[in-house]
């Protein structure tokens, strides 16, 4: 599922349930903060970045270069050679931010953002109706 496919549903969910666009915009980042926490184990050094009116989705990990042979936490560290394939110049102790595409959270991950989404609309339809 890319982007734009993802981004329809958004926009399908909150014409249909009539939902404001703060409210969607925090169950969007609830959803997919529990979706990296459950493939990296950690969402703290993750970026979301959600514009629902013009369909941009961006998740963005920032990391730590390390030494080579030195990374303890492949989610919080980035090992110097594997930065400089990213960008050439970078140093050890410089913070590295790689974007994350929603295919590289694998189809099942995504399968369950989208179920996850549709229960967490539901469940704000149903505090909205009682």
């Amino acid at each position: 599922m890319e982007n734009i496919a993802l981004i329809d549903s958004f926009s399908e969910f909150k014409d249909n349930k009539s939902i404001d666009r703060v409210t969607l915009m925090s169950i969007l980042e609830e959803v997919f903060r529990a979706t990296l926490k459950r493939k990296f184990g950690s969402d703290d050094n993750f970026d979301i970045i959600i514009n629902p009116d013009k369909g941009d989705l961006e998740i963005w990990r920032n990391r730590v270069v390390v030494a080579d042979g030195f990374s303890e936490d492949d989610n919080e560290e980035i090992e110097l050679a594997e930065a400089r394939l990213i960008e050439p110049d970078f140093e050890i102790g410089e913070d590295v931010s790689e974007e994350v595409k929603l295919v590289d959270l694998g189809r099942r991950a995504i399968l369950a953002l989208r179920q996850n989404l549709i229960s967490k609309i539901y469940e704000h339809d149903s505090t909205n109706i009682f």
